[in-house]
């Protein structure tokens, strides 16, 4: 085994370990906490030692172990897998500094229990980012939904339990009745379910066939929360912020949009999903997403909600790329993923830091809250602007790529979804930081609160630096993506 492939088993196994110790040191939280930055900031480590090979062309893999004859577990490398991967990684160092202010500050129950299903979750969503095969994607998928089904219902009450059983419900049903299909589908008029660019199903394949595997695979996977099969995203908002921005930013819905793009690149391929009449649809399916979700969003005076809805609608552009199926597309979709990441765990960081301090939830209690909370508010008007897709913040450069995409490829209805709903994402973002520096408070404070505890303060800076830092310095992610569709800089 080389030393790359070794690399990708300690990224898979780092995480799991590291759960194991987590979950051995709940009575000593100082050494809990210690075991989680450890875990994170090595897994960080080992992941970017893999980015220079995959930048310069290498595509790492492990030997394949066969469940059944034709059935194989295995993982490779690839672009977008590497872009995943370095989120993820990432994203969990700076949750994990946020999750030790958050969760001690609100006196939160089983903290044990939340560092380590982390952990798990963690450990399969680097094993759905190097998946090399549809078997293999579908093990870790399955694996992060009943990891995260613990910490949706962290708070043990009615309504976090009803929440996680719309969760499960939606996500453990998409998978079974049209993912699971949908990979022994392709097994079976492909031969294989090898990620092969280029794609793997069939030239001659009916229409039909075509059209089917589209429905089963971009309705199968409910974690990129295409409507009707969105409902489990706001549901789980009865989660802790920390969860929150574990389902919104690091894994399940970037888990739900990878997995899409990688199956549109490497199983339809481009010029099958871009040339067959009978894949259309799916364009269609997003932009209506897009844009209802961002009406939705609109009429939320609950903070954490209308950010739900947000990433509804936000993910939907990134399917909505995927499906117009072009370089110039792929490339948006890649870099949106990137951009949605680290503006959307801002903002929902600057919630939970509202929530904290303030103990404020609703976006109508924010009145003059800037002046109070002035780093927090900072941060989630720098978030805010990169959803909205404004320079200087990374949003923009998702966006452009995806806009470019449909003008050269003349997509009114895309360049009318794209406009709307920039619109629309003004309109309700606007508002909240608008509110937060312009107006002054209707009620004075019943304690003079300030910023939430230090650690959660850091961590929505660095996301926010992050934000911008990935505008300026977009060079990583690019070329990945470019990479991704065969493009040289």
């Amino acid at each position: 085994m080389s030393d790359l492939s070794l690399f990708i088993v300690a990224a898979i196994l780092i995480p799991a370990v590291g759960a194991a110790f987590i979950a051995s040191s709940g009575s000593k939280p100082n050494v809990r906490e210690a075991y989680t930055l450890v875990t994170a900031a090595l897994l960080f480590v080992v992941v970017f030692l893999l980015v220079p090979s995959v930048m310069q062309g290498a595509r790492p893999s492990t030997e394949g172990f066969d469940i059944l004859p034709g059935l194989t577990v295995q993982f490779v490398i690839e672009p977008l897998g590497m872009i995943f991967a370095m989120i993820a990684s990432t994203l969990w160092i700076v949750n994990s500094i946020y999750s030790v202010g958050y969760m001690r500050g609100n006196n939160e129950k089983n903290q044990t229990v939340f560092y380590t299903c982390f952990a798990i979750a963690i450990a399969s969503t680097m094993g759905i980012a190097f998946a090399g095969n549809l078997l293999t994607l579908f093990l870790f998928y399955e694996v992060l939904t009943l990891s995260t089904y613990p910490l949706v219902t962290h708070k043990g009450n009615d309504d976090a339990k009803a929440g996680g059983r719309m969760y499960l419900g939606i996500l453990l049903t998409t998978s079974v009745v049209f993912l699971l299909p949908a990979v022994i589908g392709t097994y079976f008029v492909a031969g294989t379910g090898d990620f092969t660019i280029g794609g793997i199903i069939p030239k001659d394949e009916s229409p039909f066939v075509i059209a089917a595997l589209s429905v089963l695979f971009i309705y199968g996977i409910g974690k990129a929360a295409v409507m009707p099969v969105h409902r489990w995203l706001p549901a789980a908002m009865v989660a802790p912020t920390p969860v929150s921005a574990l389902l919104h930013a690091v894994a399940v819905v970037k888990a739900g949009v990878f997995s899409v793009v990688k199956i549109i690149v490497y199983v339809f391929g481009l010029d099958m999903f871009s040339g067959s009449g009978s894949t259309g649809w799916v364009v269609y399916a997003a932009g209506f997403t897009v844009l209802v979700a961002s009406i939705i969003a609109l009429g939320q005076d609950n903070l954490k909600r209308r950010l739900a809805y947000s990433t509804v609608s936000q993910l939907s552009y990134v399917v909505l790329a995927a499906a117009m199926a072009t370089p110039l597309a792929i490339i948006g979709a890649a870099m949106h993923i990137t951009a949605h990441a680290f503006g959307k765990i801002t903002l929902f960081f600057a919630a939970g830091s509202i929530y904290t301090a303030a103990h404020k939830t609703e976006i109508s209690q924010l009145n003059g809250i800037g002046k109070r909370m002035p780093f927090t508010m900072a941060a989630f008007t720098i978030g805010a602007l990169s959803m909205i897709g404004v320079p200087p913040t990374a949003g923009f450069l998702g966006k452009w790529y995806i806009l470019s995409a449909a003008m050269e490829i003349k997509d009114w209805f895309v360049l009318f979804v794209i406009f709307v709903s920039t619109l629309l994402n003004t309109g309700y973002f606007v508002p909240i930081i608008y509110r937060a520096f312009f107006k002054a408070e209707d009620v004075p404070p019943s304690h003079d609160h300030g910023e939430a505890p230090w650690p959660v303060v850091l961590a929505l800076s660095l996301t926010a630096l992050g934000t911008l830092s990935l505008f300026l310095f977009p060079e990583v992610p690019l070329t990945l993506a470019k990479a991704l569709v065969g493009q040289v800089l």
